[in-house]
């Protein structure tokens, strides 16, 4: 299957020689695992303003970082094309991520393309974004009125001295707080607020934070610190496992585990007895959920990855600056998919990364 795949990214001209066999099949495909195609997270800068220690490291990405040129990145109409693509294969919800997303320039006009978007069926995507909050406050309502549904803010402490050592470019509580409040205000919601939790910088907010955001409308989701990429100085021994967060939460306020929302969701729910809302807990180290993943990510630059802790991608970007038809890239996609079988976190379990894998960053195609 593999070599056949690999000849539908022939490069010479004329159109793709797809085997009667490959033929892309109508709607919804399967992987070698049985998980169906349904999320599809699409990358659209990489640059950030935060330099967060889990993820763009100052040392690493400093100000000789060179980041792709402009012409490298796929156009708002090269990402809405992709997408339309995907949609027709499954795809019920997109996430747009970067980098720092906000930082794209009219990146309403990207979200307001997207949103015309609509399965087989007819029904609306699910349209949502994921941010560091920075520029939320100015950007909410232009998001808002361009059709986007949700957005995700990421937060790591309340405490400022804390934060800052963790964003490293000295950006207060306050400001995210206030972005938040503002998405909410015009609508944009749920809100869920992610922490990833790393065992020697802020494990001591984890109940702060919990908190702080019980009895609002916001769902706090705590992220075991990830071996994603290979910059971020990732040791086995700063991860906080999910199960001790809840149970550091458990000891002030008394929760209940609850069913999951859909299939493949990654957060684990809990609930709070008292009614005082939801947490989630994301243990992609300690309880890999790879048996029921449903998500694929474009990169910047137009590569396709199946998996987070991917290797490489398929370079998607050239078969659309070649010419090729709908047909043809739409055929590609499916069978990648049906090729796919990742289970890196399986693979990997709770000792610690596999031996020869070099990753790719995180800030390349998104969370």
């Amino acid at each position: 299957m593999t070599e056949k795949i690999i000849t539908l990214f022939d490069r010479r001209p004329g159109p793709l020689q797809i085997p009667a066999e490959l033929e892309a099949p109508d709607g919804r495909v399967l992987d070698q695992l049985n998980r169906p195609l349904q999320d599809l997270r699409i990358s659209i800068t990489d640059r950030c303003n935060f330099r967060c220690v889990y993820c763009m490291p100052k040392h690493l990405f400093d100000k000789d970082y060179a980041y792709l040129p402009h012409n490298a990145l796929l156009s708002f109409e090269e990402i809405t094309r992709i997408a339309s693509l995907f949609v027709a294969h499954g795809v019920e919800k997109i996430r747009l991520t970067g980098g720092e997303p906000l930082l794209r320039k009219d990146i309403e006009r990207l979200v307001e393309m997207l949103a015309r978007l609509t399965t087989p069926s007819g029904k609306a995507l699910d349209l949502t974004l994921t941010t560091n909050g920075s520029l939320l406050a100015k950007k909410a309502q232009s998001l808002k009125d361009a059709g986007l549904q949700r957005v995700t803010v990421s937060l790591d402490s309340l405490d400022d001295a804390t934060f800052k050592r963790m964003n490293d470019v000295d950006f207060a509580v306050a400001d995210v707080l206030h972005g938040i409040d503002v998405a909410h205000q015009v609508g944009l919601g749920p809100i869920k607020i992610n922490m990833v939790v790393k065992g020697d910088m802020n494990a001591q907010e984890i109940v702060p934070m919990a908190r702080h955001f019980k009895d609002t409308p916001y769902i706090l989701r705590f992220i075991e610190y990830m071996d994603v990429g290979a910059s971020n100085g990732w040791n086995l021994d700063q991860v906080i496992p999910s199960s001790e967060v809840v149970r550091r939460i458990q000891q002030e306020m008394a929760l209940a585990p609850i069913d999951a929302n859909y299939t493949g969701e990654t957060a684990a729910r809990w609930r709070y007895l008292d009614g005082g809302g939801e947490i989630g807990v994301i243990s992609s180290v300690t309880q890999a959920f790879c048996s029921d993943c449903t998500r694929a990510r474009l990169s910047t630059e137009g590569k396709l990855y199946t998996c987070l802790f991917a290797t490489s991608g398929h370079d998607v970007r050239a078969l659309l600056r070649e010419g090729r038809s709908d047909a043809e890239i739409s055929t590609v996609l499916a069978h990648l998919w049906r090729a796919r079988s990742d289970r890196y976190s399986e693979m990997r379990g709770a000792q610690g990364t596999v031996p020869g894998v070099k990753k790719v960053e995180m800030s390349y195609i998104g969370g």
